[in-house]
């Protein structure tokens, strides 16, 4: 299986650059990870916000493929433990699925369409991170997940 994080937006922030680089090499060695970041929208003052939710869901639905199965980084979304999430993703892994692709949407979340695309919704917590740590976050509890699914003693540190 192929896991794809889709991030709306590149960081400016050296130390959340080099965190989520870390994590990305580290997923490298349990599973086939790509981060991809879809730029940032230019002239955004101009745009009310469902307006720019529609031109970055345009962007983000590029990305997709019809065999994907999408899963959105929102706030509505389910909340799991470290285990349940790995739990998710064996369930995933052992359906034979290809390609999951989570996606953290831009600063107002997601379209329209970007949701009636997804498969599901998961949320990291009932606060609000920046859309730029949420993605240190969420690789970290990616790798995490695999550590756990293979009894390494990462998940107690």
């Amino acid at each position: 299986m192929q896991i794809t994080l889709l991030a709306v937006g590149k960081t400016d922030h050296s130390s959340i650059q080099l965190l989520s680089e870390e994590y990305s090499k580290r997923l490298g060695h349990y599973v086939k990870f790509n981060f991809e970041v879809i730029p940032d929208l230019k002239n955004t003052k101009s745009l009310d916000e469902k307006s720019q939710k529609e031109k970055e869901g345009e962007l983000i639905l590029k990305k997709i493929q019809p065999s994907d199965q999408v899963i959105l980084l929102d706030e509505d979304g389910k909340q799991h433990s470290s285990v349940g999430f790995s739990e998710l993703l064996q369930k995933k892994m052992n359906a034979g699925l290809k390609q999951l692709i989570f996606v953290i949407g831009g600063p107002y979340g997601f379209s329209e369409a970007v949701y009636e695309r997804s498969d599901g919704k998961i949320s990291l917590s009932k606060m609000t991170f920046s859309h730029q740590m949420v993605r240190v976050f969420f690789i970290e509890q990616l790798y995490r997940a695999f550590t756990i699914l293979r009894n390494e003693p990462y998940h107690h540190h």
